[in-house]
């Protein structure tokens, strides 16, 4: 039984990129080490924080700049790019808008996808169909986060070709049929102070997002570095905080790469607690598997759980954002 922990470890990851496209990168001892410590936060925590990530200063920080200027902005247009059904679920949501588990969370977002071809993946794919929706206001937001998402895309892919070492396969498990066309989401999210400010709506409750996983497989968070909000909860049940540590990213493992791993790796409940009276921003981008992938357990990892060879059955990605999705929005 793996340590319960009671903090998240920093993982620099520089080492791993740096060999992140040698076919032989496994054998390198730099490799090797970070492998280790992945292997580690994904078996104890299913959280860890990455320094070495190579995504530029002056973006990983405007990001967050900017979107604080358009959650600043007036409601009247914000609403412009209004979350939709017919928009493929993509737009912005004001305070109280998405639903975690029954209860409305207390942040605004814009929520954005991938953008998939009309028709093809069928039936699975029609819900999620259609254009993101970005803000004029500020200038350049559309270049800013299409540039800021792609960088992010190649960062995960790189994460999970460590992974797919520390699980004991080849650095490629994670391509092909099974995430070499990743789907992925963006999450730009606004968690209003517990006392409202430049006109901002104040929240009814201090559940700023309720307890949940995520649903794929690596998550990526850019979060102000000033306001300490997500906590993780341990096997104990204890709710262990996240705090900003600057210039990292906080990853955390999803639904998709548990069922991977067989059950080794858990995807950890987490939630976001309001109790700071300034304004916070986060960006949270989610790498997830192709987006109709049938996704099981990877032969390498049936053997490894004592007892059964199989804990879990079968599930198409697809299928599983689009349950989720359907349940997590009021209109």
């Amino acid at each position: 039984m793996a340590t319960d922990f009671k903090s998240i470890p920093i993982i620099d990851i520089s080492p791993l990129l740096a060999k992140c496209d040698d076919p032989k990168m496994a054998e390198d001892p730099g490799v090797s080490d970070v492998v280790k410590l992945l292997d580690q936060a994904c078996r104890e925590a299913g959280f860890f924080y990455v320094k070495g990530h190579g995504m530029p200063d002056s973006l990983f920080n405007d990001v967050k700049e900017q979107t604080r200027k358009f959650f600043g902005l007036q409601y009247e247009e914000k609403v412009k790019i209004k979350l939709t059904p017919a928009a493929g679920y993509r737009g912005y949501q004001r305070v109280g808008e998405n639903i975690t588990k029954g209860v409305p969370d207390m942040h605004e977002a814009i929520d954005c996808y991938r953008e998939l071809k009309p028709g093809a993946y069928g039936v699975l794919g029609k819900a999620m169909e259609g254009c993101n929706q970005w803000p004029l206001d500020p200038p350049k937001f559309k270049d800013m986060m299409e540039e800021y998402i792609n960088l992010c895309t190649d960062l995960a892919r790189n994460i999970m070709r460590g992974i797919a070492l520390a699980l004991g396969g080849s650095p490629y498990e994670f391509e092909g049929d099974r995430a070499g066309d990743a789907f992925w989401v963006t999450r730009i999210i606004g968690y209003p102070g517990k006392s409202s400010e430049n006109g901002q709506e104040k929240p009814i409750h201090d559940i700023g997002c309720g307890a949940h996983t995520d649903y794929g497989l690596l998550t990526l968070l850019n979060q102000d570095d000033d306001i300490t909000a997500l906590q993780v909860r341990n096997r104990s049940g204890e709710w262990i905080s996240a705090p900003p540590v600057p210039g990292t990213f906080v990853c955390n493992i999803g639904d998709m790469l548990k069922i991977y791993s067989n059950g080794l790796y858990e995807s950890t409940l987490h939630r976001v607690i309001i109790s700071s009276a300034k304004y916070r921003v986060s960006v949270a981008y989610f790498y997830e598997t192709n987006f109709d992938a049938a996704v099981e357990p990877l032969d390498v990892c049936k053997d490894r759980v004592i007892g059964e060879a199989k804990k879990f059955e079968r599930a198409v990605y697809g299928e599983h954002l689009v349950k989720k999705v359907l349940s997590n929005f009021v209109y």
